[in-house]
């Protein structure tokens, strides 16, 4: 049987799948944006005929009204302002050294030896069972809280970027060595590039866990933040409040995921 593509030229073909591509695109993003729409219009529909316990489920709509009752009322972004201080001060407090440090582990083999057990002595211990110390050391202000989200983010970053910079491929290194290639241009245009794609994905991870921690944090020593409108919300009874922080949290979360996905792409459009 005579291909029917056979009927078009190679321009039209290419059109053709073109637009197949762009279907196929536009297919994926509106199932990405259906799945929350239908829980949140599930939720409201269970909340509303009494399927669920509205004392302990409000229906989204009446969440949404909470949110912008707090917005009104400037409480909330006074919570949303210090939280997010928090996160971005203590990310790069735990990036930058972490990415440092496992550039050196990752080239240097005596860096890699004499680090490698303080690194893994210390990443079992959750952060926050340090919390009660880090607040003697550091108070109960900001930066208790930014070191404990420093110490979370450190390790994944650490351990990704040494992965990144051991798995090199060896001829790359080699070929910085023939060309004399110094210290800082080694470090910089071979180390850093080429453990990048790893090393992406430790920052990423590293992002959730800020996330995770800044909430765990602030309900066991602050007085402000979204986890404190959380914590203090749910020993109020006032579940509505409560829901609004978590649902903060979890755009927040889903909003930097999709920043630091769009830096990867800038970063590394090949992969």
């Amino acid at each position: 049987m005579e291909d029917t593509k056979s009927h078009y030229s190679p321009f039209e073909i290419e059109q053709r799948e073109w637009k197949k591509r762009q279907r196929n695109e536009r297919m994926k993003q509106m199932l990405t944006i259906a799945s929350p729409v239908f829980l949140l219009l599930l939720w409201e529909f269970l909340s509303r005929t009494g399927l669920i316990d509205i004392r302990f489920f409000p229906p989204p709509s009446a969440i949404v009204s909470t949110f912008f009752s707090l917005i009104a009322s400037g409480e909330i972004v006074s919570h949303i302002g210090i939280s997010m201080y928090r996160i971005f001060a203590g990310f790069l407090l735990g990036v930058i050294p972490g990415v440092i440090i496992g550039l050196l582990m990752g080239l240097y083999s005596p860096v890699r030896h004499f680090v490698s057990p303080i690194v893994m002595a210390l990443m079992p211990i959750p952060t926050l069972a340090l919390l009660p110390i880090i607040i003697i050391i550091f108070g109960i202000g900001d930066m208790s809280k930014v070191v404990t989200i420093a110490g979370s983010v450190f390790f994944p970053v650490v351990i990704n970027t040494v992965a990144g910079v051991i798995n090199i491929d060896k001829i790359y290194l080699d070929v910085a060595k023939n060309y004399g290639a110094g210290r800082v241009n080694f470090f910089l245009k071979i180390a850093l590039p080429g453990a990048l794609p790893v090393m992406l994905e430790g920052i990423q991870m590293g992002q959730a866990i800020a996330l995770l921690t800044i909430v765990a944090a602030e309900m066991m020593g602050a007085t402000s933040g979204i986890g404190y409108l959380i914590w203090t919300s749910y020993k109020a009874f006032l579940l509505q409040e409560m829901y609004v922080g978590l649902i903060l949290i979890s755009f927040f979360g889903y909003l930097f995921s999709i920043l630091l996905r769009g830096i990867q792409k800038k970063m590394l459009p090949w992969r």
